[in-house]
């Protein structure tokens, strides 16, 4: 029966027999079309001629007809959601339902439209197939006229609005949130629609599965080709965050609660991340005006990025037209956030304010991290920015092409440093995580390294140094890149060459294709034309000695595992070859089991040997690295003690005059060569001498140790083989010594008459005399280890000292006249200068106290020692290691600067400077003020060099010093409180017992420990804040109170106490006129307290300019939020508060110094700029409230500010202009043209400019003020410039007076007899 309906239909319709057709569709129940329609449609045959028959039976313009449409409509609606039909049949219908839409009347199109509205409320739009139609609906009525609505009437247009703004207002399905967003594109739209749609699709993320996010993420942005670009990116960056936050903070409970709390898998949400940039990236680079619009997005939220967001940039950034922008950004941000966390991190005022934020930096490196889930997109913009940030912020080449070094115990302070070293980081996580990039890193980071010789690269070097020890396998599959660079050696600076080496060492040991590359270059390194390349040749050669170990060498956790370099320093200046030495190299410390036979190293180290002895007949430099390299050799590789000892002996041979009565018992003349007429030296003798003695010191000790253990005829014939050139030695070294003694200035034609010019002769003795000194410090060392603490020995000793210390005083004489009088570096080793120590100032053993008792007796030798150990404590500051054996071994390094501490505290607590000097005369520095200089520079080492060890060097002082079980912050407060006591006692003492010296190193005890406490510690609190003592004490006072809380009060009151001692600028008080506060300020430090008084002011001003800034950062993600505006409105914002306190109190302060009659120059100069910064400060805030949700509001806090600065400061600062100009004009008199005749042209104009520039600066910021604020005060129809005079003493008038005055003195000077009747003439004419 329903297949025969059917098929009449049909027939009807194709025999175009129309009006039988609409009879016949007629006489159908509504029940039997729909059940002929539903039919037809499941089994899918016909249903499409169906359709098209119904319609052509049904002529829209008949209400019979418009009703059939209209339930045929509302019936395939549902039918075509209910999932019955085939996909393909329901597009049929579909289409042909949206071809004969726009047919219905106004009516059927609204209760069409009704229809869709309510499934879709009702969440029956499952499938979301029939919502192809809805557009369709939609445009069709909104071009109807009108339609009844309500009581009323509605044109379509306004209907459709009621029927979108109805859709959005009600709850969606979340399985229909992704078929209504697509719907919506076809969907004409206003601006203000589209904004809600986009809002409410927004909204609806958080109710969607992780999974549905990625295609609603692609039709969003499909409907943002509509507009409201902006707000869908911020949308989206603003879920992710939000999920990404979520699922850290369930990690992070996860791990306290010891369960797994895990509502969002890590890993699905990151590939949804990664799926959602793709879909990004992609709309961004077909629409440029998407693209645009997230350019603004990004820089005008530069705070609110997250880890997200931050690979959307690096991923966007692979578009090159974006490229150059974004990391522009991206750096500028960075270094931003590295400047912001360092103001924030000095200032207590700015960390009470404001709260810590996320740091950048770990969310690039949570970027890293990330984008192990498969992001290939975004690996490439990691690399490139890792090597942005080092190529931008890396270490920069000094003067002369030299750089700080930075120790391995350094940490990055600066933000430039901080971003340098974040962009090693990048590179090295992703080298870790992704294989794709390893090559293109590796090979970015060797090319830097050959191609930068004219920059330091240590930051690269030790991004391979670390890249090697995470992966030392994953680099052998890139071996080739690495013996390439080998190839560049001989042409690369020593100190990228020792890097180099330093970092690959560990892949020597496991491949041996790149030890024999290696090999090879540096013997075709040996005969290079450059000294460079053979420096760099000895230096992979010993590296390769170190670490091959021959069987039967000590293990290596059985010795030092140091490179110990004796710098070239010690002939600073000295010419010392064709070249300047200036020799550095770097640990090597690799403990890695050799998978080679040790008895073929022992061939192989013996050929290496061979060739390192070559070098005994080339440069001083090259020598000198081979001296400095052996002791490290030995200590390695013990088995090649005889052969390293052989070499040695011969070598001391050369130069050592075995005829016993002969002075001097050394061959200087064979130690310099000449070349034309430059005299260099040729033979680094004191170098020989004490790699000889270290040698021979520390064999002689393992032999010791090992002989208990060693039993049998083999080591007997060792002993007999090895004990000929011990015996050698000991006899060389005792008959230098004996004769040494001997010897006088005379024998080495070294005299206070001798002359040390630049001339060949002077440059001659200049070397004699070093090397002289050297070979006497080297004797020393080796006495004292050997005397055994014997009188006599010690006498002797002190010979040899008297000798030096002669031949020193001349060479400071002589070098004090010319332009550098700095001495040579000491050869004495740092252990041996802490056991000097020790022996000499608290040894108390009572059968060495007679034999101590020569040395202690004399004062020059208990300077030199303690002078010495600042040397060496210096050095290790600066450089991060010291000369001598185990120089660079950190941890004895360490453990002697511990053991030197301990002394020099000792001394100086126990014999004080004032007990020291009472009944002496002597104009030399007391031996308690070097040991406290020494302290000093041991606590600024301790905190540069080890931040992380500073508790166990306070510890290692002493327990009869410090308190024991303490935590760090307790034991730097207890010796806080020792040097606090020393000082007091120093400034409560008479003019007579007053050490300035002493005083001003205390000060800087005290700001050096105080940068180790805890800002938020009571002991910060406690410390006096007593402006008694200089620039040094004020300083500290400064930093400390910084600490603690803001300094403006303080600050007031340094300006009240400035004033009350200089007095008004109207009239200037006399000396002894002046009140003059006792125990605060004197005149002679009235200027310095000033200028640091003035420097702070500055500071402060950063701070106030840094907030303003953020304040006005944070106004335009508040302004989207007016609901919170209006829930602050009755209250005042904490940071606004905090501003108008602090200018406030920094007006009133300011107030004060321009009453003050300051000394004219860079005093006035200074005031006048940083009012200059005050009054660009106050206009940035009267713009501020203009730009606010609420301006009058913002008006309460800045009403205070423009009367303190209109009734107070304005009319000073004219006053005190005034007051400028009229000094500068009295002091032009006769001196000052007698000083400008002096003065070269060039400087006398930047003098004027530096002048006259100051004023008109300042007056042009209090117009700019004043403008502004009559811009506000129009505004906000409230009268801000009732406290505002405006000024009347800048106009052009001629003072009377001021002019007689000026020209009476300028006929008194041209009376002088000395002038002509010339310059008369000129003044009449004028």
């Amino acid at each position: 029966m329903r297949a025969d309906i059917m098929e009449k239909i049909v027939s009807l319709s194709d025999g175009e027999r129309i009006p039988e057709l609409q009879q016949y569709l007629s006489s159908l129940t509504d029940d039997q079309l729909t059940t002929v329609v539903t039919n037809s449609a499941l089994k899918g045959k016909d249903i499409g001629a169906m359709v098209k028959s119904i319609f052509k039976g049904s002529p829209p313009s008949a209400p019979e007809g418009a009703s059939r449409r209209l339930l045929l409509y509302q019936h395939c609606i549902p039918l075509c959601e209910s999932g019955d039909l085939q996909t393909e049949v329901a597009s049929d219908i579909i289409g042909l339902l949206m071809l004969e839409t726009h047919n219905l009347p106004g009516p059927s199109l609204a209760q069409l439209a009704s229809l869709f509205v309510d499934a879709i409320k009702l969440g029956k739009m499952g499938s979301g197939k029939s919502l192809e139609l809805f557009p369709t609906v939609l445009t069709a009525l909104a071009a109807t006229e009108a339609l009844s609505y309500g009581k009323g009437e509605l044109s379509g247009e306004e209907y459709k609005k009621q029927l979108i703004n109805s859709l959005c207002s009600s709850r969606w399905d979340p399985q229909c949130v992704i078929h209504l967003t697509t719907m919506f594109r076809d969907v004409p739209l206003a601006p203000e629609e589209l904004q809600f749609l986009v809002e409410k699709v927004l909204r609806m993320f958080l109710k969607l599965d992780l999974q549905e996010i990625p295609p609603l993420v692609y039709q969003l942005l499909l409907l943002a080709a509509k507009g409201c670009k902006k707000q869908v990116l911020e949308g989206i960056i603003s879920y992710f965050k939000e999920q990404d936050l979520r699922q850290k903070e369930e990690q992070k409970d996860g791990e306290t609660m010891d369960v797994e709390v895990q509502s969002i898998p890590q890993d699905q949400l990151r590939h949804v991340e990664g799926t959602a940039i793709l879909h990004i990236v992609f709309a961004v680079r077909l629409d440029q005006e998407l693209g645009r619009e997230f350019l603004k997005s990004v820089k005008g939220c530069q705070g609110e990025l997250c880890p997200f967001s931050i690979a959307l940039l690096l991923s966007v950034a692979r578009i090159q037209r974006y490229e150059e922008q974004l990391f522009d950004f991206l750096k500028g941000t960075i270094t931003k956030g590295f400047k912001d966390e360092h103001l924030q991190q000095g200032s207590k005022f700015l960390q009470d304010l404001l709260p810590q934020r996320c740091s950048l930096a770990q969310m690039i490196l949570d970027t890293v991290k990330n984008s192990v889930f498969g992001w290939d997109h975004v690996t490439q913009g990691l690399v490139q920015l890792g090597f942005i940030l080092m190529d931008a912020f890396g270490p920069k080449a000094g003067p002369f092409g030299k750089t700080a070094t930075e120790g391995a115990n350094a940490t990055a302070k600066t933000p430039t440093q901080q971003a340098c070293r974040l962009g090693g980081h990048i590179l090295l996580e992703g080298f870790k995580m992704h294989e794709p990039i390893r090559g293109e890193i590796l090979e970015q980071v060797l090319n830097r390294l050959v191609t930068k010789t004219a920059s330091p690269v240590t930051h690269f070097i030790d991004l391979l140094s670390d890249i090697v020890v995470s992966a030392p396998m994953i680099l052998l599959e890139s071996s080739s890149k690495v013996t390439e660079t080998f190839d560049h050696l001989s042409y690369l600076p020593l100190a990228t060459v020792q890097g180099l080496l330093k970092a690959v060492q560990p892949l020597l040991k496991v491949s041996m294709s790149m030890k024999d590359a290696l090999i090879l270059v540096l013997r075709k390194a040996m005969f290079s034309s450059q000294l460079d390349g053979r420096k760099s040749a000895v230096t992979g050669f010993l590296l390769l000695l170190k670490n091959f170990r021959v069987l039967g060498s000590m293990a290596s956790s059985q010795c030092t595992p140091a490179l110990s370099f004796m710098y070239s320093s010690h002939y600073e200046g000295i010419s010392i070859g064709p070249f300047i030495c200036d020799v550095s190299c770097a640990q090597v410390q690799v403990d890695v089991h050799s998978r080679y036979n040790s008895a073929a190293n022992e061939a192989f180290c013996l050929e290496i040997l061979s060739s390192l002895r070559r070098c005994l007949g080339q440069q001083a430099d090259v020598r000198l690295m081979l001296y400095e390299g052996f002791h490290d050799v030995l200590r390695r590789n013990s088995q090649l003690a005889s052969s390293i000892m052989q070499t040695l002996l011969s070598q001391v041979r050369r130069y050592y005059e075995p005829e016993q009565d002969l002075l001097p018992p050394v061959k200087l003349e064979l130690c310099i060569g000449a070349q034309g007429d430059q005299v260099f030296l040729q033979e680094p003798l004191a170098h020989l001498l004490s790699c000889t003695v270290h040698c021979l010191l520390w064999y002689q000790g393992m032999r010791r140790s090992a002989r208990p253990n060693a039993g049998g005829s083999d080591n007997d014939d060792d002993d007999e083989e090895e004990g000929g050139f011990q015996d050698e030695l000991q006899s060389i070294l005792e008959s230098i010594t004996r004769r040494m003694i001997k010897c006088e200035l005379e024998d080495f034609e070294l005299d206070k008459s001798a002359e040390f010019s630049l001339s060949s002769v002077g440059v001659k003795n200049s070397i004699y005399a070093v090397l002289v000194m050297g070979v006497y410090e080297v004797l020393i060392e080796y006495n004292f280890t050997k005397a055994n603490y014997s009188k006599s020995l010690f006498e002797e000793l002190l010979e040899l000292f008297s000798r030096y210390n002669k031949l020193s005083e001349i060479l400071k004489e002589k070098s004090g006249k010319g332009k550098s009088s700095k001495s040579p570096r000491s050869l004495l080793s740092m252990g041996f200068v802490s056991t000097l120590l020790t022996a000499l100032f608290r040894d108390s053993a009572q059968s060495r106290e007679e034999a101590l008792l020569v040395l202690r007796s004399s004062g020059d030798f208990l300077r030199y020692a303690v002078n010495v150990a600042l040397q060496k404590i210096t050095q290790l500051e600066e450089t991060g290691h010291t000369d001598g054996p185990d120089g660079q071994n950190t941890d004895k390094t360490f453990h002697h600067l511990c053991d030197i501490t301990s002394v020099l505290m000792w001394r100086y607590t126990n014999i004080p400077c004032a007990v020291e000097d009472a009944g002496k005369k002597e104009k030399r520095c007391s031996v308690s003020l070097l040991c406290l200089e020494g302290l000093l520079r041991i606590f600024s080492t301790g905190q540069q060099r080890y931040p992380a060890r500073v508790a166990q060097l306070l510890s290692a002082i002493g327990s009869d010093h410090g308190p024991g079980n303490a935590s760090v912050t307790e034991k730097i407060a207890f010796y806080i409180r020792q040097f606090q006591r020393a000082l007091f006692t120093q400034l409560s003492g008479g003019e007579e017992d007053f050490s300035s010296k002493e005083a001003q190193i205390l000060v800087n005890i005290l700001s050096v420990l105080s940068r180790q406490l805890e800002p938020s510690s009571q002991q910060v609190g406690n410390l006096p804040k007593d402006i008694a003592f200089s620039k040094g004490l004020l300083s500290l006072l400064f930093s400390l109170h910084v600490l603690y809380k803001s300094p403006v009060s303080l600050l007031w009151e340094l300006c009240q106490d400035i004033h009350s001692q200089l007095g008004d600028i109207d009239q200037v008080p006399t000396a002894t006129d002046r009140t003059v506060s006792p125990g605060n300020l004197t005149d002679n430090s009235l200027q310095t307290v000033t200028l640091l008084v003035l420097s702070q002011v500055g500071k402060v001003l950063d701070e106030v300019d840094w907030l303003i800034t953020k304040k006005k950062g944070q106004l335009v993600p508040d302004r989207l939020s007016s609901g919170d505006a209006t829930q602050a409105a009755g209250q005042q914002d904490p940071v606004e508060k905090a501003l108008t306190l602090q200018l406030g109190t920094l007006l009133t302060a300011l107030n004060e110094l321009v009453q003050t009659a300051l000394p004219s120059g860079v005093c006035t100069n200074t005031l006048l700029g940083e009012l200059s910064r005050t009054y660009t400060i106050l206009t940035t805030l009267v713009k501020y409230p203009q730009v606010c949700v609420c301006p009058l509001k913002s008006l309460i806090p800045l009403y205070f500010q423009v009367k303190l600065s209109g009734s107070h400061l304005t009319p000073q600062c004219y006053s005190f202009i005034t007051y400028v100009q009229s000094g500068e004009l009295a002091g032009g008199g006769a001196d000052d043209k007698k000083k400008k005749k002096k003065e070269g042209e060039a400087t006398a104009t930047a003098k004027l400019l530096r002048e006259t520039k100051a004023i008109p600066n300042l007056i042009y910021s209090i117009e700019q003020y004043e403008k502004y604020l009559i811009t506000l005060s129009k505004k906000s129809k409230v009268n801000l410039m009732q406290y505002m005079k405006l000024s009347t003493s800048r106009d052009f008038r001629i003072n009377a007076a001021t002019l007689e005055a000026a020209l009476q003195e300028h006929d008194n000077s041209q009376q002088e007899p000395e002038q002509s009747q010339e310059p008369k003439k000129k003044r009449k004419k004028q």
